[in-house]
């Protein structure tokens, strides 16, 4: 079952009720103003009556830069969170997605399919080693590997060599989103 998506006035308002970047006080829409203000290298200016009216949901449709400012005032929070989609709600789902590692490790973890469960359980047997212990591991499994004349794994993904072109950033990928559901 599919839950309604939070809207934009209530992911800000839910955003600003957290502690800032580098504080333990929480946003006002004074202070936020003024931290999109601060922003270096960004032209957008946010009045209090502007975010007040995107935080109570009067303003349902700001600009890119407008979103695009308020996350990087709020701190660095990823732009598609204040997207209208069920799927944008979990900010620290797209906090870890924007990671390279942590999406590397899907692609991975994805690759064991129903055998998981048992990758895992070896995981958290090999988390408590010593970092000399687990090197011997890893080298008894290479030459267990050899003996056994398995290919070795790639170290790189071989999805990512398939892809044509240059990929967006997550900002110029925010940014298209956000202007492709401008006007709607």
């Amino acid at each position: 079952m599919t839950s309604t998506p939070r809207s934009l006035g209530e992911k800000l308002t839910a955003l600003m009720a957290r502690a800032r970047p580098g504080s333990s006080r929480r946003h006002t829409v004074r202070s936020l103003s003024a931290d999109v203000e601060a922003l270096p290298d960004s032209s957008v200016s946010l009045s209090r009556t502007a975010i007040g009216n995107l935080a109570n949901g009067s303003q349902l449709n700001p600009t890119t830069d407008t979103v695009i400012a308020l996350c990087k005032a709020l701190g660095d929070v990823p732009p598609a969170h204040l997207l209208p989609h069920s799927s944008y709600d979990d900010l620290e789902a797209l906090q870890a997605f924007e990671n390279p590692a942590a999406r590397q490790a899907l692609v991975l973890l994805d690759r064991f399919g129903d055998e998981l469960p048992g990758v895992l359980r070896l995981l958290a047997l090999l988390e408590g080693l010593p970092e000399a212990e687990l090197r011997n591991v890893i080298a008894d499994l290479k030459r267990r590997r050899d003996d056994l004349g398995l290919k070795p794994i790639p170290r790189s993904d071989p999805v990512a060599k398939q892809s044509k072109g240059r990929r967006r950033t997550a900002d110029e990928a925010a940014a298209y989103a956000a202007k492709a559901l401008e006007g709607l």
